[in-house]
């Protein structure tokens, strides 16, 4: 019972994310799988993935197209190069330790935050 909760708040979480931010995978769902389900990081990589194909990419993209925020072109480019990123990616993935994928992609979220908090403060004038 426990577990199916757990899921079911990930879950909810990376959807209100994926909706607000178009962020949920690698941002939300995987380190709430390794540190509340207990998930190794390769495991936590493939589920997320697993989760994000059907559900959060159809409804969020048809209220999006519905209100004229999609363009189909961009993101049918984006969706062809981004399957065989995504491949070469797990690729890669698959041939690390777990914790240097850890390192890796905390050096990764720790960098798009400078990033956003930077620019955000710049565009305040705080900066």
């Amino acid at each position: 019972m426990f577990q199916w909760v757990t899921f079911a708040i990930i879950g909810l979480g990376g959807g209100v994310a994926s909706g607000l931010f178009g962020i949920g995978g690698g941002i939300v769902i995987v380190p709430a799988l390794i540190y509340w389900a207990g998930f190794s990081h390769h495991k936590a990589t493939g589920t997320s993935l697993a989760v994000l194909l059907p559900p959060i990419g159809l409804a969020a993209t048809l209220e999006y197209y519905r209100n004229g925020n999609v363009d189909l072109k961009a993101a049918f480019i984006v969706a062809a190069t981004m399957f065989v990123g995504a491949w070469g990616g797990a690729y890669l993935a698959n041939q690390m330790k777990g914790p240097q994928l850890r390192l890796l992609f905390g050096v990764f979220v720790s960098g798009v935050g400078i990033y956003l908090v930077y620019g955000a403060c710049k565009r305040l004038g705080w900066l």
